[in-house]
């Protein structure tokens, strides 16, 4: 709860901080790295490079702010599910409870940086206090997590050997993986995501988080990477390429824990899985599960992307479908439709919606936000859709940007 001089402070403080917010989180970034190179192997450096990363942490840290100022009294209650969706995030990467205070100072320095002698004591303990608020509530989410999971952040990553390589698609390729040491592969619920992190040249290190691409219980986990290629001169994906161009079958590569929020619910009402392009990787994972567990459940796939030949894990989601009884497919190819697809983009009036129905969504931003939008157009509650992201950000009007 904040304290009510704060609660004056911040409220005042609000409207400039917002307007500095991407400011003040460049500032940040720019000074914990040159304090703390170390910490370079910790972020994206290409959500760093485009702006992502600040715009997101300056979205998170206003978000909290703005709930624990306003008169509804919740007072940071309607934040949980940004606050879930940072500590998975955290989790999979192996933040520690004793970062923080590194993050605080130099977040809190940013600010008076930018802000210059606007930044009063009083209005420095302000954010001071909306910060530790925030930085509490995610040490305890994560202790839970780290918790549940029995997982020790200060041993995180752990070797896995590539059991197997196939190229999927177009620029496509998934890496069937199980643990180098013989151990046992760690339970997940399907939707989870792993952090990879490789090694690049000039000694960096880097990770990245890969929805996994088929269910649990087979005895290894899968990821499906799709190649990042740079477009209007922004460099190609360091990791993705670096994984298609260097891995191979038998070689090792770094996981953190399995991770993420946006899973399949254990009901067993009708499932609509809905997605674009490499969005299909938790779709397939949903899937799987559920011809193994739930056969009898009413299931749809749809899925939009470029073409067949850019369509990853068709082949396979496809058999899945067929020794289902109540399942259906639908695909949208934007060229060299097929007579088992649909022209141009993804018709959301052509999808079905039955009674009960829960929806997944996972692809890029502008598309999950016009397949939601059109869903709850059509009746369907906001509550009964769920959506993944990669990299940092939420839905418009839904929740604040979240990550850190």
């Amino acid at each position: 709860m904040l304290s009510q001089a704060s609660v004056a402070m911040v409220r005042a403080t609000l409207p400039v901080v917002r307007a500095h917010a991407v400011e003040i989180t460049g500032e940040f970034y720019s000074s914990m790295f040159s304090a703390h190179p170390d910490l370079l192997d910790l972020f994206n450096q290409g959500n760093q490079a485009d702006g992502r990363q600040k715009l997101a942490l300056a979205s998170a840290v206003v978000g909290f702010a703005e709930c624990l100022t306003a008169d509804t009294g919740d007072e940071g209650a309607s934040f949980e599910r940004v606050a879930e969706r940072i500590a998975h995030k955290h989790v999979s990467l192996g933040v520690r409870a004793e970062q923080y205070p590194v993050v605080g100072h130099h977040l809190l320095t940013a600010v008076g940086t930018v802000l210059g002698a606007a930044v009063t004591p009083e209005v420095f303990a302000a954010w001071h206090e909306v910060y530790w608020l925030l930085a509490c509530r995610l040490i305890a989410a994560e202790a839970r997590l780290y918790q549940r999971g029995d997982l020790d952040p200060a041993d995180h990553w752990r070797r896995w050997r590539v059991a197997k390589r196939l190229d999927e698609a177009v620029d496509v390729v998934s890496f069937t993986l199980v643990p180098d040491d013989g151990a046992a592969v760690p339970h997940f619920v399907p939707g989870q995501y792993v952090s990879v992190m490789v090694g690049l040249p000039g000694g960096r290190r880097q990770p990245r988080q890969y929805s996994l691409s088929h269910g649990p219980g087979r005895g290894s986990l899968r990821i499906t990477v799709r190649r990042v290629r740079g477009r209007e001169g922004a460099p190609d994906g360091a990791v993705s390429n670096h994984l298609h161009d260097h891995v191979t079958e038998d070689e090792c590569l770094l996981l953190g824990p399995p991770a993420g929020e946006t899973t399949l619910d254990t009901g067993d009402g009708p499932v609509l899985l809905v997605s674009a392009g490499i969005g299909i990787t938790p779709m397939a994972a949903m899937l799987d599960h559920l011809a193994r567990v739930q056969p009898t459940r009413r299931i749809v796939l749809a899925h939009a992307d470029r073409s067949p030949a850019h369509h990853a894990l068709r082949r396979e989601c496809a058999q899945t479908v067929t020794g289902l009884g109540e399942a259906g497919e639908l695909y949208w190819y934007e060229s060299d439709h097929d007579d088992r697809s649909r022209p141009g983009r993804m018709e959301v009036d052509a999808l079905p919606l039955r009674p009960g129905t829960t929806a997944y969504l996972c692809g890029p931003l502008p598309f999950m936000q016009s397949i939601r939008a059109g869903l709850i157009r059509r009746g369907l509650p906001a509550a009964r859709i769920r959506y993944e992201i990669f990299g940092p950000g939420m839905l418009e009007r839904d929740r604040p940007p979240a990550g850190t």
